[in-house]
């Protein structure tokens, strides 16, 4: 597989907190679904965001994006770091770059547990989730949704520890997981993401209380990880903690 992508030389290196090998300059790493993998690469080769680096695709020899169940991309230097409101600024830059981008197919057939808690919090899907692993402080919260009126596009929806800082540049992302919802909402994942789990300032919800119907958009963000961490198999009692600490947040702001 290495020879696929030109990395036939190097010897793999497992990344940390990934399922994905190093090999030189060449990052390879399984495609559970060759479409959205395919996408994007595709994207990810074209997209150009203000101030963000970008991990690039790598071809395969005969021009593939995917070859056997496999992506490459090239190897992007950095590290996450506790930059929460950076995060935030490079999300708003990612999706004013992304917004043209048209709607995936493959979006309707995801039947996976983040494509499930996206509806949920959405109102487009109802399920009964475990109350003991969030389900409780869902079904409180869900009473709390009124309509927007935010636009909907393609938005990378988990940047928490997906995004890069250098000793110097902009920030970089390395990947895109993506949804069809508001970069408002997008945004407000990664505050929810950042006061459940990366020990943010509280303040950041109201340094970002200018952005579009926000108090809707972070209830949004805090209902889909409680119905991801309820419906995951591997989610713990210390994560339910966080988010039960990030809800008191929002409650504040609703």
């Amino acid at each position: 597989m290495r020879a696929a992508f030109g990395a036939r030389v190097e010897e793999p290196e497992l990344l940390e907190g990934a399922v994905a090998w190093r090999c030189g300059d060449v990052v390879l790493k399984p495609a559970a679904n060759t479409a959205e993998a395919a996408w994007v690469a595709q994207t990810l080769d074209l997209l150009e965001p203000e101030d963000v680096r970008v991990s690039r695709p790598v071809r395969s020899t005969d021009g593939r994006y995917v070859v056997s169940g496999w992506s490459a991309s090239r190897n992007l230097p950095g590290r996450p770091e506790p930059r929460h409101d950076d995060v935030v600024a490079m999300s708003l830059r990612l999706h004013s770059a992304s917004r043209f981008l048209a709607r995936p197919r493959f979006l309707d057939a995801r039947q996976d547990i983040y494509a499930v808690a996206d509806r949920m919090a959405w109102g487009d899907e109802e399920y009964v989730l475990p109350q003991e692993k969030g389900g409780r402080l869902y079904d409180v919260l869900a009473g709390s949704r009124r309509d927007v009126e935010l636009r909907p596009q393609v938005v990378h929806g988990d940047l928490f520890g997906n995004v890069l800082f250098g000793d110097d540049g902009p920030p970089g992302i390395i990947d895109f997981n993506p949804y069809w919802r508001p970069a408002e909402w997008a945004a407000a994942v990664a505050v929810i993401d950042a006061l459940a789990w990366g020990g943010a300032d509280p303040n950041i919800v109201e340094r970002w209380s200018h952005l579009s119907e926000w108090p809707q958009a972070l209830l949004r963000a805090l209902l889909f990880r409680l119905a991801v961490h309820a419906l995951h198999p591997r989610s713990t009692s210390e994560s339910l903690s966080g988010l039960e600490r990030a809800s008191q947040m929002v409650l504040e702001v609703l």
